[in-house]
This record gives C-alpha cells, sequence and structure tokens, in this order.
C-alpha cells in the first residue's frame, strides 16, 4: 500500500522488525542492525521526520556501495578512562553513538564524566534519540555532531559555505520528565531543506543566503551553481550567536578527533563529541533533580504570552507524541514507506502493513 497519503499509521514495533531484517540483509553484523532500526524509528516517534526511517534508503545504498562499513568495531585512539577517541572506520554512525553514550555513561558514574569521540563515523542520524540512554539512568549527556566533508553553512557574514549545521542535543534528567534539547547551529537543516526544496515550498522566514549573499526563504538557492547557504542560528540579525556555536561544535567533533576539514575528507559521514555527566560526583542526584526540577516547573507556569497555549519545555511535545504513538501507531511522514518499498523487495523482507 502506497503511504504517499497522510494519516497513515504503523505498529512502532513491526517498524523496528522491518528495519532490522533491512539492515541485517545488508550486511550489519551483531546488534547493529536492531540499534540502526530502534533509532531510527524513535526518531519518527519523536517527530523528527527528516531523520527517521527517511534516512534509511541512504544509509542501505551507502552500505550497497561500501561507503558505510557494514562489520567490525571502531579502532581504539586513545583511552585515558574519562576520555576516549575512537575511529569509526565508517561503521553505522547510529549504532558508533549509542555505543558511545552507553560507554560514556558507565566511565561516567567512575569518574563523574566521561567524554566518547568519534571521528571518520558514518551519518548518525537524529542526536535527540540518544539521549535517554543517559538520562532513565539520571544522567546528563551531551551529543554533538558535525560532518566535516560538507559545508552549507557560512560564517555569519560571509556567503560562502565553510561549516555543516552543526547539530547538538542536550539531556537533562528532573523529577519528572527529561529535558530533551535537540538545535542546531544553522536556522535549518541540510535534509529540510532539501525536503521543501523536492515538494516546492519555501522555508517560514529568510533562512538562506542566494550565491550572491542575499536572504531568501527559496530553498533551492542552496542546490544552484554556486550554491547558496543556510544562514546560521539568529539569521541576518543575531547570526553571530549560531557562528559562535558551530565553532564549539566544530572544535568539539573534529578538533578533539584530530580528523576534519583539515583532512580534505570526502563522503557522507561525522566527527562526533558524546560527554556524559554524573550529578553524584558534584552536588549529589537528588540536588540536581531538585533544582532543575525547579526550574521546569517555573517554566511550565509561566504565563504564556499572546497566542501561546502554555510555555513547553524542550522535548515535551515529542515525549508526548511518542506516548502517543506507542499506544495509536506512529504516523510516517508521506512517502517513507514508497521510498522503501524497492529496498525490502530487493532484499525480500515484507513491508509492515498499516493499522
Amino acid at each position: 500500500m502506497s503511504d504517499t497519503r497522510e494519516g497513515v499509521r504503523y505498529r512502532p514495533a513491526d517498524l523496528i522488525q522491518h528495519a532490522t531484517a533491512l539492515f541485517a540483509a545488508a550486511g550489519c553484523d551483531g546488534d547493529k542492525p536492531a540499534t540502526i532500526a530502534s533509532r531510527l524509528v524513535e526518531a519518527d516517534l519523536l517527530g523528527h521526520t527528516t531523520h527517521g526511517l527517511a534516512l534509511a534508503p541512504a544509509y542501505l545504498r551507502d552500505l550497497e556501495s561500501g561507503s558505510m562499513t557494514a562489520r567490525g568495531e571502531p579502532d581504539v585512539v586513545a583511552d585515558r578512562g574519562a576520555a576516549i577517541t575512537w575511529d569509526g572506520r565508517r561503521l553505522p554512525g547510529i549504532w558508533l553513538a549509542a555505543k558511545a553514550v552507553d560507554l560514556a555513561a558507565d566511565r561516567a558514574t567512575t569518574h563523574g564524566l566521561a567524554t566518547v569521540v568519534i571521528r571518520r563515523s558514518h551519518h548518525i542520524g537524529c542526536l535527540v534519540v540518544f539521549l535517554q540512554r543517559a538520562t532513565d539512568g539520571g544522567l546528563m549527556v551531551i551529543v554533538a555532531s558535525s560532518d566535516p566533508a560538507v559545508a552549507t553553512v557560512a560564517p555569519f557574514g560571509g556567503r560562502k559555505a565553510v561549516l555543516t549545521p552543526d547539530p547538538i542535543a542536550i539531556g537533562i534528567p528532573t523529577d519528572g520528565d527529561p529535558i530533551l534539547i535537540d538545535i542546531s547551529a544553522s536556522i535549518t537543516t541540510n535534509a529540510m531543506s532539501d525536503r521543501l526544496r523536492r515538494e516546492g515550498k519555501r522555508f517560514p522566514g529568510r533562512w538562506a543566503l542566494d550565491a550572491a549573499g542575499r536572504a531568501t526563504d527559496d530553498p533551492a538557492v542552496l542546490f544552484t551553481n554556486p550554491p547558496g547557504t543556510i544562514l546560521p542560528t539568529g539569521g541576518t540579525d543575531h547570526g553571530h550567536k549560531g557562528y559562535g556555536l558551530a565553532l564549539l561544535i566544530e572544535a568539539l567533533t573534529q578538533g578533539l578527533g584530530g580528523f576534519g576539514r583539515a583532512d580534505t575528507p570526502t563522503g557522507w559521514g561525522a566527527s562526533v563529541f558524546v560527554l556524559v555527566i554524573d550529578p553524584v560526583a558534584f552536588g549529589g542526584a537528588g540536588e540536581f533533580r531538585r533544582q532543575t526540577g525547579w526550574t521546569a516547573a517555573a517554566c511550565r507556569a509561566n504565563p504564556p504570552a499572546p497566542g501561546v497555549d502554555a510555555v513547553r519545555l524542550p522535548g515535551e511535545r515529542g515525549l508526548a507524541r511518542k506516548r502517543r504513538a506507542l499506544t495509536e501507531g506512529v504516523e510516517l511522514y508521506p512517502g517513507i514507506m514508497t521510498a522503501l518499498a524497492p529496498l525490502s523487495a530487493k532484499f525480500g523482507v515484507d513491508v509492515p502493513e498499516p493499522l
């Protein structure tokens, strides 16, 4: 059945089983297929539809071409207990990032905090999907990513791309739901820009510059020759803030990993930074939750501005969407299952039936 119409829902477990079978058939070993599948579906559950199962066809094509490594483990470049560096060997980035968060969480309970930096990873997908692996254990986590082989964002005041959108995600435990922050140093992402272009739509505001440096709401300017660029967060007004954040993220991911733009790499990939902090080693877990819980409650209780129903915390809407999807089924963005259909046929994997 085509999923080009809106409102089609699937059981999350069926989607995970389907994607797991696809990545196993494509050659991924061990727990890689299940980890990739669960994190892609998690992105759709939370509403990040450009970075969920929509990425699976491109990942599967890269496995087939060999530009994503299907089997094996990362190489350990350095390990000082609380500071670890891996060479990802172009292994699936989602699997590497999940593995890095788990290792950092384990080490943080000993050292108070732990960092894993990954160079030469493949794309890691949606960053927010890794956060609850740490926050469920009462740990704070930061995940950041850049792609040193790609440039789509100009430095503030310039008009030639040097940087990537450079996302960063932060998970903060509270006395209730965790705060799940997922932002980027640019106004929007490459994937969303491409989706809007393909659908003939515009940005909600002047989020890009054309090749001549003129601000525009037309995503097509990013695909011209020469191309335009995505603006940093803050746009033409306060874009120096997003620019500064991007420089931090590129230093954390590429600088600490010792591999980045200076090496002129090629191929879709990622440099990754993971930091996990155990509040027990500082003011104590109970005090941490008391403080973050107070702040969360104060934000929610804040009187809303005109036109705003209620003040929400980052991640609140996504978690509500996820809870609904787990009981009622997840609504995929139109076209995702249609794009997966030929790959399902190729690998002999049954396509899940919609609800």
